[in-house]
């Protein structure tokens, strides 16, 4: 059926890739700055001073980058008209997957019950939501698909190196998610500047059995495996030159002026960057949004969710024009013009009908998984009761 939609949504008129659902989810946990000197040397003081932060979240076992990135897709889904089996793409930015493969987007797609959605991971560092919103908005405007998913989601608590205080003390866990649907209204994703340089891969990164030797970068000792290390100082000058540039090539080529931007959604890396960006603008910090102080950097997780509560706290309205922009390893930035063209969760019309199907479904998912896993169990223990009867 969702097929046969998208078929005869195509026309000769432009198509727009407006945003209609947001959600987010972070984990139960809290850790504090204070829980934070307890296990390093640092201080309270210390950390807020340097970066703005003054508590994170932390995923526990049972939270994983997947059920995050679940449950703020679920909740984005449940402010729209839009059931899951009406999604046609799937993206998932995250440095912190659950495997290599299968994607983490493809749990995403089979847990939510998405049967006609293709999915897959997506690789850009803490620049990753904002690529993965321009990818589905590309092919929304080319008419290939109708509607997509893009979630950032992270666990980076598991990849940190909780000895070292230039790092442990930065990052936090959790996911946002977006529904991004075709629409012949003007609006939506205006424009989109996706950039990289891989000359600063020593920068900061994650190694694996599989990756490029860093040892002899100045400044940083050995990296240990599967631990995030970074190179702070040279990442501060990076992102601080590279948010402003990005933001006026945005803009300019959105065809507006930084005069017409209400709210700029920036990767939520340190209050000092922010505030960087602000003054090489010259504009004011109260238009950038910021819960760093909450959430710590939750690397491709933190645009995301950032706008959520920047929607829930009326910052924006419908008509406004805002920015994402992102920065990251790679070294990879990326920043987005979008015309929000939605209501205030409030002042929606929340449709039952499709809620109570949406609900259905993912009971009958649960279901569907919870009898699979009890079928491996039983054809494991037949297979362990033939092999002893032999």
């Amino acid at each position: 059926m969702a097929r046969d939609k998208k078929r005869d949504f195509r026309s000769n008129k432009p198509i727009y890739a407006h945003i209609v659902g947001w959600g987010m989810r972070v984990p139960r946990s809290v850790l504090t700055n204070k829980d934070l000197a307890a296990i390093i040397d640092t201080s309270d003081i210390w950390i807020q001073s340097r970066t703005g932060i003054r508590e994170r979240r932390i995923a526990d076992e049972d939270e994983t980058t997947a059920r995050l990135g679940l449950f703020a897709a679920k909740q984005a889904l449940a402010i729209t008209d839009i059931l899951p089996q009406e999604i046609d793409l799937i993206i998932v930015a995250t440095s912190t997957p659950e495997n290599i493969f299968p994607s983490t987007a493809s749990l995403i797609q089979h847990w939510l019950g998405a049967n006609n959605a293709g999915a897959f991971d997506l690789s850009a560092a803490c620049s990753g939501f904002v690529y993965g919103v321009d990818m589905a908005a590309q092919a929304i405007r080319s008419g290939s698909i109708q509607t997509a998913l893009v979630i950032g989601a992270e666990t980076m608590s598991r990849v940190l190196d909780w000895q070292d205080r230039a790092t442990c003390i930065l990052f936090g866990d959790g996911a946002g998610a977006v529904v991004l649907q075709a629409r012949e209204t003007p609006g939506g994703l205006l424009s989109s500047v996706l950039r990289s340089d891989g000359a600063g891969y020593d920068l900061l990164g994650l190694p694996t059995y599989c990756g490029m030797d860093v040892r002899s970068t100045d400044g940083l000792r050995e990296p240990k495996l599967h631990k995030m290390y970074m190179a702070g100082g040279e990442v501060f000058k990076f992102a601080t030159r590279v948010i402003g540039e990005s933001i006026k090539q945005a803009t300019k080529e959105a065809g507006i002026t930084l005069k017409d931007i209400k709210l700029i959604i920036p990767h939520q890396a340190n209050e000092r960057i922010i505030q960087a960006a602000a003054r090489s603008l010259n504009l004011s910090d109260d238009l950038f949004m910021s819960n760093l102080a909450h959430y710590g950097n939750t690397s491709a997780a933190s645009i995301p969710i950032a706008l959520y509560e920047a929607v829930e706290q009326r910052r924006i309205n419908a008509g406004d024009y805002i920015i994402f922009v992102g920065f990251g390893g790679g070294l990879t930035w990326a920043a987005t013009v979008i015309q929000w063209t939605v209501s205030q969760p409030g002042d929606q019309v929340v449709n039952r009908r499709q809620e109570r199907k949406r609900r259905a479904g993912y009971a009958l998912v649960n279901v569907r998984v919870m009898m699979r896993k009890w079928q491996k169990r039983i054809a494991r223990l037949f297979s362990i009761l033939s092999r002893r009867n032999e």
